[in-house]
């Protein structure tokens, strides 16, 4: 277990709860709830499974066998708009959302945004195809795929994000869920070997680098190099190394891969 907050006495006193959260290092959903619960200043311990190696009872505690998966004791949750909504109930302090109803709603929408949109382009598309189907399914590099992602498909995205990000700052004050949820992408795209291009939009690359520089995201690279370091069986043992807060119980396994029930 580690604190993860603002104050060691905030950590301490949250962690008797023994909140667990399933899912590797490199998903930007579980990237999300780590980074709001570091800012919540709450304890954890991880089991960071690639879910394709998830076993049965993976299966049963995750039915789309996605992740993160966030146990507490209280309850099991599966979706991390879900995860940071709960913890925002719970934890109220600091706040990750802004109070105002429509400053709420609006940013509610952006992390929805992030979540699908963004999601299906990077993850399912770009980041796919760059690391999932060559390193885990052995599947060739579709490049079609790949190029209209990156010429068609991300400028769109691109697009629209350069149209709501803020010159300076975050997007409500402090660092909060939907600035979050935006750039943690980013950084599965970077690891594609994908970069905003900082003349054409501007206010998007200097937003993302303002958030992904922030203590929440940068305490987890290293564990994000120590996942991408080796292949996914090895990856436990390279988190534990590196000083990741395991869990004692894991729920992967070394059987091959299986894809989720779902197709994106």
């Amino acid at each position: 277990m580690i604190s993860t907050s603002a104050s060691d006495s905030a950590g301490s006193s949250r962690s008797a709860s023994r909140i667990s959260i399933v899912g590797s290092y490199i998903s930007p959903y579980v990237r999300k709830v780590l980074a709001v619960l570091h800012l919540k200043g709450i304890a954890y311990e991880i089991d960071p499974i690639v879910p394709f190696f998830g076993n049965d009872a993976f299966s049963a505690l995750s039915p789309l066998r996605r992740i993160p998966v966030y146990r507490d004791g209280k309850v099991t949750l599966c979706d991390s708009t879900v995860i940071c909504e709960y913890l925002e109930d719970r934890h109220p302090a600091p706040p990750v959302y802004p109070r105002e109803p429509a400053d709420r709603a609006r940013a509610r929408w952006l992390e929805e945004f992030a979540d699908t949109r963004m999601g299906e382009v990077i993850i399912w598309r770009l980041f796919n195809q760059v690391a999932i189907n060559p390193r885990v399914f052995g599947v060739p590099t579709d490049e079609a795929v790949l190029n209209h992602a990156r010429e068609v498909e991300l400028p769109h995205v691109l697009d629209y994000l350069e149209s709501q990000v803020p010159e300076q700052g975050f997007l409500f004050g402090e660092i909060g869920v939907p600035d979050i949820a935006i750039a943690a992408f980013f950084r599965n795209a970077a690891f594609s070997r994908y970069r905003v291009d900082a003349e054409r939009w501007p206010g998007t690359a200097a937003f993302v680098e303002r958030a992904l520089g922030h203590e929440c995201f940068q305490r987890l690279v290293p564990f994000e190099k120590a996942s991408l370091s080796v292949p996914p069986p090895q990856q436990r043992s390279a988190l534990e190394a590196a000083g990741a807060p395991l869990s004692a119980h894991s729920f992967g396994t070394n059987s091959p891969p299986r894809r989720g029930i779902m197709s994106i």
